[in-house]
């Protein structure tokens, strides 16, 4: 089953642990050399953080991808190809998972609920964000079930909008659920230093 694959390759990986302000953080290194950094809240165990590396085709590390997150910023991130900065009033899109369900958050997106069309597109195992004014358009993947091969449900989807903010929820299968409460328990055996340093102890 693709579950069990994705929590058994998860386990294997090498893993380094870091207490630090409240936060866990855990670093993966896979045998394929991809690497994946994950920060969790030590009191509520929520997921805060994950993002991915991967070494280029001649072995230079790649720059890290934000799957769950605030996006990454740093020198030159807001400039586009043109070197023209980047209007901050563009809508945002990030992901900010809850214990049972994955959320993403578009801000700046300043029209009322009713103008939005929020839906799955089993086809593509994606979902597709319209707006009727065709002002906004956005089709992004949940990779957490491309990686388990978990079908899409339409009826875990939903939708709101407030504060100029367009937010969507779909709520996890219990595959997914009983795979973070069977890593939690893996990542909390592993030993981290709470001043900052990296443990010696990987697993």
């Amino acid at each position: 089953m693709a579950v069990q694959c994705w929590i058994d390759t998860l386990k294997s990986s090498k893993k380094t642990a870091l207490i630090h302000g409240g936060i866990r953080k855990v670093h993966y290194l896979f045998p394929d050399g991809k690497e994946m950094a994950e920060e969790y809240d030590l009191n509520t165990d929520e997921l805060i953080v994950r993002k991915w590396r991967c070494k280029h085709t001649f072995g230079a590390q790649g720059t890290w991808q934000v799957e769950v997150g605030e996006p990454l910023s740093g020198p030159g991130s807001s400039l586009d190809s043109d070197g023209i900065k980047e209007n901050c009033s563009n809508p945002v899109f990030m992901r900010k998972d809850t214990k049972t369900s994955f959320q993403w958050r578009i801000r700046n997106l300043a029209y009322p609920k009713d103008v939005f069309s929020v839906s799955v597109e089993l086809s593509e195992r994606c979902i597709i964000i319209k707006t009727s004014n065709k002002k906004y358009y956005k089709k992004f993947s949940i990779p957490d079930l491309d990686r388990s091969k978990l079908p899409l449900d339409s009826s875990a989807l939903s939708f709101t909008h407030t504060n100029n903010t367009l937010i969507i929820t779909y709520k996890k299968p219990k595959e997914i659920l009983t795979l973070e409460q069977e890593l939690l328990k893996e990542l909390k055996k592993l030993k981290g230093t709470g001043d900052g340093d990296v443990d010696c102890k990987t697993q």
